[in-house]
């Protein structure tokens, strides 16, 4: 299994924000990573976040409301079992990070470092965002990494993109108060043409740049999707004091 981007991936990931790596998650660890999750989702092993507390479109209203104890996140997941903390670190990961933000990089423990778990009676639509809207470090360079542990498509709520967008800047009137995307302005429509959807295969690894634009639809499936998902930064690029991104202590890979 190799450990590196070839100069072409590096070169996508410049310039479009994201490259997806096939089969990069081997199928035991991916496996395993889905039992611990389904075990934990049946149990609603805290800490979690419920898609109540989103209020994300479709979301319900209140945890009091139908539907309401449904779990988005499973969060926390490198402390939940040994299979997540050697495959968010294993080199096959870890490799290919240095290549986009340098020799030494820690995992954000504050952020993502999570299972999404994307429930077919209850999921939220999430709008067109940028993860780095809430997340407060030096700069605003940092790579997420989405383990696919299940087959995802535009039927079950995949991640759907807007290449190159993590190299704009964004006049504040293009973005609403929440800083999401505005759908309803003629002068972001062209740039919505231009979406793809990242369907991944199980064991699939899409690894997207904090300030690209991504959305999700509604699961509409009968199961449920879960992904893997964690964050990284340079070591150099430190979270500002006194901020959630300071809260957990990261790990250095």
């Amino acid at each position: 299994m190799t450990e590196h981007f070839s100069q072409d991936d590096v070169a996508q990931f410049a310039r479009e924000g994201y490259r997806i790596v096939r089969g990069l998650l081997p199928v035991e660890a991916r496996k395993r990573m889905r039992a611990i999750a389904e075990r934990d989702l049946a149990a609603a092993a805290a800490p979690v976040e419920y898609e109540a507390d989103t209020h994300y479109p479709g979301a319900p209203e209140s945890r009091d409301a139908p539907g309401g104890r449904t779990v988005r996140r499973l969060l926390q997941a490198y402390a939940r079992d040994v299979v997540f903390s050697e495959w968010a670190t294993a080199a096959p990961v870890a490799g290919r990070l240095r290549q986009l933000l340098g020799p030494r990089i820690a995992l954000a423990q504050a952020h993502h470092n999570c299972v999404m778990t994307k429930d077919p009676a209850y999921s939220s639509l999430t709008s067109w965002h940028r993860d780095i809207r809430y997340w407060s470090y030096t700069r605003p360079e940092l790579v997420s990494v989405w383990f696919a542990l299940g087959g995802e498509r535009i039927d079950n709520g995949c991640l759907l993109l807007l290449p190159g967008t993590h190299a704009m800047d964004f006049d504040a009137s293009r973005l609403d108060t929440a800083q999401f995307l505005r759908t309803d302005l003629a002068e972001n429509a062209a740039l919505l043409r231009t979406q793809i959807a990242a369907e991944l295969e199980p064991g699939d690894v899409l690894f997207f740049h904090c300030r690209l634009f991504h959305a999700a639809g509604h699961n509409r499936t009968a199961r449920t999707k879960f992904s893997a998902v964690f964050t990284y930064r340079a070591l150099d690029n430190a979270p500002l004091p006194g901020s959630r991104s300071a809260g957990i202590p990261d790990i250095v890979l």
